[in-house]
């Protein structure tokens, strides 16, 4: 059988994460059985789908690296197929037409919640003649479900999952305007694209009974389904904005990175060993659904970081320097110039293995491509007294004498001064970085100093030693 897995959002707001995770296994399990990964945008519910929302899933999918088989389906599109499938039912006797009003429909609501039990449609139009129908009331079209026995769906996550049918009303296929329902389109689309597996969240659980039901009416077979259980926060509370259920446009946005984000959410619910670190290409490998857990998973921000840091060290210099330069540009108002450009790729090394995201390097590499005057945060100001300018004017001398403008050779000068001035290395070096990145936390001094070149890093000594005495 060849593997056709799909994934279906609605277009009513962002890709959050928990649709980014469904979408991944989705990606993973037809890549791993060489099979094809689909894209429908479910956009029926026309006053909230906007060209917003598609826009955003669609750029979420492929920041992501997610990309989907053949071209993408929009479900509204296929309502006329999608009604032709509720006729068909109608002439065959497994659907029929309900001419029930707003008000028999809410008191059976009331009669429902009066007992304590769920509303189920008494099926009093199922065999009805329709020329008692009232004439004033447009009919929905319902599905004639069983009524005795039980549904029966082997769920490749859940196990055997088991409903009786007398639980499961006659649900609605047409509305009373001729439109089609989510139930009946996902049916006759799932079919159409030759899905073969659905893998989706476990809040479809109860929707799977109806729909398995539906394919069985039209004579289809029905795809295997797996029922992904939901992400929760750390807390173990449903996941809502303060865990983390943002949009995948905004994880991008705080600095994390395509890779890092798929590998985290592919552990969460999803185990190999004891492995962490899991690359794309091993996760392919090694993806199936077996290994999918049955509770929920828990989002942790501080895992995601830790892990993205990992990733953020295993980066190229040439890529990290590319997703902060225009962090930077943006903050600056300005065009990081080519000799910016330079000594950001030159001090990478210096702060990658300090950041844990791409927001956090570009914190770190600002000093790099500032310009004098540099602005001086309140510790480095407070380092800056006039003792400190008076040493770092009387260093500028052994260091314009260096041939050499490297690390080694810079810390032997550093050193020496300070011997020289009767100082402790620390009482050089602390005004030292002041005095070069504004701040009192840095890459090491001399390879700040090697990073920034001889010229600027002179130059931004020499701004904060105007003034003071150097005898």
């Amino acid at each position: 059988m060849t593997v056709v897995t799909r994934f279906a959002p609605s277009p009513t707001g962002f890709l959050h994460i928990g649709g980014a995770r469904t979408a991944l296994f989705n990606w993973l399990y037809a890549r791993h059985h060489g099979g094809s990964f689909r894209l429908r945008i479910e956009d029926t519910d026309r006053k909230r789908s906007t060209p917003e929302a598609i826009e955003a899933i669609l750029e979420g999918l492929k920041w992501l690296g997610l990309e989907w088989d053949g071209e993408v389906v929009y479900q509204f599109s296929r309502a006329p197929r999608h009604a032709a499938m509720a006729r068909k039912l109608l002439e065959e006797g497994c659907a029929y037409h309900c001419y029930c009003t707003p008000e028999e429909l809410e008191a059976m609501r009331q009669a429902a919640l009066a007992e304590g039990r769920r509303m189920l449609y008494d099926g009093r139009w199922r065999d009805r003649d329709p020329a008692e129908a009232p004439p004033d009331v447009s009919p929905v079209v319902r599905l004639k479900m069983p009524r005795e026995g039980e549904t029966v769906i082997r769920d490749l996550v859940q196990g055997e999952v088991t409903v009786a049918n007398d639980q499961l009303d006659d649900m609605v296929l047409l509305r009373a305007d001729g439109t089609p329902t989510y139930m009946l389109s996902v049916v006759v689309d799932d079919h159409d694209m030759e899905i073969s597996q659905v893998i989706r969240g476990d809040d479809h659980l109860t929707n799977a009974f109806r729909q398995h039901q539906l394919f069985l009416a039209l004579g289809w077979e029905p795809p295997a389904f797996a029922h992904i259980p939901l992400i929760h926060g750390a807390d173990g509370a449903k996941l809502s904005k303060r865990h983390g259920a943002l949009g995948v446009e905004a994880y991008r946005d705080l600095g994390y990175l395509p890779e890092a984000l798929r590998n985290y959410l592919l552990r969460l619910g999803w185990s190999h060993g004891d492995e962490e670190i899991i690359s794309t290409e091993q996760a392919v490998a090694w993806f199936d659904l077996d290994a999918v857990g049955r509770g929920a998973a828990r989002f942790d921000f501080a895992k995601l970081g830790n892990l993205n840091g990992h990733y953020l060290r295993e980066t190229d210099d040439g890529r990290l320097a590319d997703l902060v330069q225009p962090v930077l540009e943006q903050r600056l108002g300005r065009p990081i110039d080519a000799e910016g450009r330079e000594r950001l790729l030159r001090g990478m090394p210096g702060l990658k293995p300090r950041a844990k995201t791409i927001v956090e390097l570009a914190d770190a590499a600002q000093f790099y491509v500032a310009q004098l005057p540099l602005e001086m945060n309140d510790k480095a100001a407070k380092l800056l007294n006039q003792d400190a300018r008076g040493r770092l004017g009387r260093l500028i001398g052994a260091l314009e004498a260096l041939e050499s403008w490297s690390e080694e050779p810079l810390e032997g000068a550093v050193r020496g001064f300070a011997e020289e001035d009767s100082a402790k290395l620390g009482q050089i070096a602390q005004p030292l970085r002041a005095a070069l990145t504004g701040s009192t936390a840095s890459p090491g001094i001399f390879e700040v100093m090697a990073v920034l070149g001889k010229a600027e890093s002179l130059a931004r000594i020499a701004e904060q030693t105007k003034g003071a005495g150097t005898d």
